[in-house]
């Protein structure tokens, strides 16, 4: 029985239909079998005999190149689903994941009837009549669609995207065949911990998104929304009017690659300035509104004329929940902290590790893969170093990378690939902290305000180090408010949250006092010399913070436990000193003189 669903209808990915429709077509279904899975046994008899001679695989970077060359020649589903598992180190070895991730997505263009005939469907009308200029040939042509520049009658000059014949029959094909072959290997395949299905019925999702040209017009517009503000950004309109399923009508950008450095340099442009907003821009969009672009290559981001950083295509998106946001902020916290056995429990939280999972061989797996890497400066660490450590980590352990991590290290490593073509010596983290500490000094959240007390307090000690280094950090932020920092800083301290750290405060201001050439006496003196050269006016700005903070009655409670705490080293001091003096003359003293010093739980 032939199904009587139109799979080219289809405007959201739907495994069931799918399954259907193609179940009902079997002689097409093992054609396209056939295409796939001949070439595809031939590699892996190779990568078979390798094992059986005692070649080492995970390091085979021939069987690598050849693998990439195969997806690339079945076509676009195979080559998106590539440069899926090009993030996904709980499922490909090494070598591998390096590989994947020079996947292009560059095809042959098809030809103008088709793509005119879809744009007279789509729209309505001859292209000559939607718009008053059309160039004569693509300008551009990937795996989903090829690219016309245009003028609208009103004068606007514009970017045409239209539809790759045949694209939906096709991929939603390979993915009915992928699909099968997951649940196969799931059942028989006993090293295969993740959910292949599941893994694959995500970024199909996303795949057929890419496919709606209306979807990404309204996620350029959400995007706009959330980031079009931003100093140094730019989002181009789209004309809706002249945007359909299978055709998209956009503003068109004049720019310069971000790789094309000599260009840049010619035109008066700071290239590393210009990474580091768009760095600023991804840390926005992952740890503040959630929403972000996964697919941010140098052919998607050009440098305008007038030095603005502007972003093109947004088919490929993806969202991070608030829950793992603040999760992603603490997992950083817990790194710089080397809190290892935090870090592994934040996995959990994340969906890296099922709950119940066994963290004893984790936690010192973590710790000796990321603890060599955090011996300097949290700022000095490289992103992408890290990603490849932790990604040995994940194929021997049972670690199951979430779509959302994975569309995430995709983003990043693109974006710091990009950014180490302009400056070798670029590193992400350099920019990445500074936003984090501008997060946790700034913004009162129970999740950050406990982040914040996991940086300050160690052991029951205060670090006064971390606070001063958050301060020093966030300065160079541009999102960095000092007074709303410092109020932010009292409102946490003086709060029923922050009862232990005001005692841990006291202890060590009143040590400080004693010990003034001591370590904390030197970190105090640092971060208060750190405090005075924040740009702030001290005249004015900080008096309403000052106010808010004085009517607070646990900051009397504070002084009096302090100047007690003082009152009793002075006298401890003073009776130590009475005691010395007499020593000489009275030798019985000097037996009582180390009750004498033990005052308020202290010895002396």
């Amino acid at each position: 029985m032939v199904s009587s669903v139109n799979i080219t209808d289809l405007n959201r990915y739907d495994a069931g239909v799918i399954a259907e429709y193609y179940r009902s077509r079997p002689l097409e279904v093992w054609a396209r079998y056939l295409t796939i899975f001949v070439p595809i046994l031939g590699l892996f008899w190779e990568i078979w005999l390798g094992t059986k001679f005692g070649r080492d695989v995970k390091n085979d970077r021939q069987l690598a190149i050849k693998l990439r060359k195969l997806l690339t020649k079945l076509g676009p589903a195979f080559i998106k689903i590539g440069q899926a598992l090009s993030t996904r180190p709980d499922i490909v070895p090494p070598v591998y994941l390096e590989e994947l991730s020079q996947l292009q997505d560059q095809l042959p263009s098809f030809s103008n009837d088709i793509a005119f005939q879809f744009i007279r469907e789509e729209l309505g009308a001859d292209p000559q009549e939607v718009y008053s200029e059309i160039s004569t040939k693509p300008i551009a042509a990937a795996s989903l669609g090829q690219v016309y520049k245009g003028r609208l009658h009103s004068g606007e000059t514009v970017a045409i995207k239209v539809q790759r014949p045949g694209i939906v029959r096709q991929i939603a094909l390979d993915v009915f065949i992928l699909r099968n072959i997951a649940g196969w290997i799931m059942q028989f395949v006993w090293f295969v911990k993740s959910d292949l299905r599941a893994i694959l019925d995500e970024f199909a999702s996303r795949i057929f998104e890419e496919m709606d040209y209306t979807c990404e017009g309204a996620n350029a517009e959400r995007f706009a929304q959330y980031y079009g503000n931003l100093p140094g950004i730019y989002i181009p309109k789209i004309y809706w009017q002249y945007t359909a399923k299978r055709v998209l009508t956009m503003e068109w950008i004049n720019g310069t690659k971000l790789t094309e450095l000599d260009s840049l340099q010619k035109q008066g442009f700071n290239s590393r300035k210009i990474i580091e907003v768009g760095v600023q821009c991804s840390l926005r969009q992952l740890l503040d509104q959630g929403f972000f672009h996964a697919d941010p290559h140098p052919g998607n981001l050009l440098v305008m004329e007038d030095g603005r950083l502007a972003y093109l295509d947004f088919g490929m998106m993806s969202q991070v929940s608030e829950e793992q946001r603040y999760g992603l902020i603490e997992a950083i916290v817990h790194l710089v902290n080397r809190d290892f056995r935090a870090l592994s429990e934040d996995y959990v939280r994340l969906g890296f590790l099922k709950p119940g999972t066994d963290l004893a061989k984790i936690t010192p797996a973590l710790e000796q893969v990321f603890g060599t890497s955090l011996v300097g400066s949290v700022t000095d660490l490289d992103f992408k170093g890290l990603t490849d450590q932790l990604s040995a980590i994940m194929y021997d352990y049972p670690f199951q990378v979430p779509a959302y991590y994975a569309l995430i290290i995709r983003s990043l490593v693109t974006l710091e690939g990009i950014a180490i073509g302009v400056d070798p010596n670029f590193k992400v983290m350099s920019v990445a902290y500074p936003y984090v500490a501008t997060r946790l000094l700034t913004e009162p959240t129970p999740q950050l305000q406990n982040a914040l007390k996991d940086v300050l307090l160690k052991d029951g000690s205060f670090r006064w180090n971390r606070l001063n280094n958050l301060l020093q950090n966030a300065q160079s932020n541009e999102d960095y408010n000092f007074s709303q920092a410092i109020s932010h800083i009292a409102e946490f301290f003086l709060s029923a949250e922050g009862v232990h750290l005001r005692e841990k405060l006291v202890d060590e201001l009143a040590s400080s006092v004693d010990h003034l050439i001591d370590r904390d006496g030197e970190a105090i003196t640092k971060l208060w010399h750190g405090i005075r050269s924040s740009d702030f006016k001290p005249n004015w700005e900080l008096l309403p913070v000052a106010g808010q903070i004085l009517t607070k009655p646990e900051l009397y409670l504070m002084g009096g436990q302090l100047v007690s705490q003082i009152s009793q080293r002075a006298l401890a001091r003073w009776i130590q000193e009475w005691v010395l003096q007499d020593e000489n003359s009275s030798p019985k003293l000097t037996e009582t003189t180390s009750l004498h010093r033990s005052v308020n739980g202290r010895t002396w």
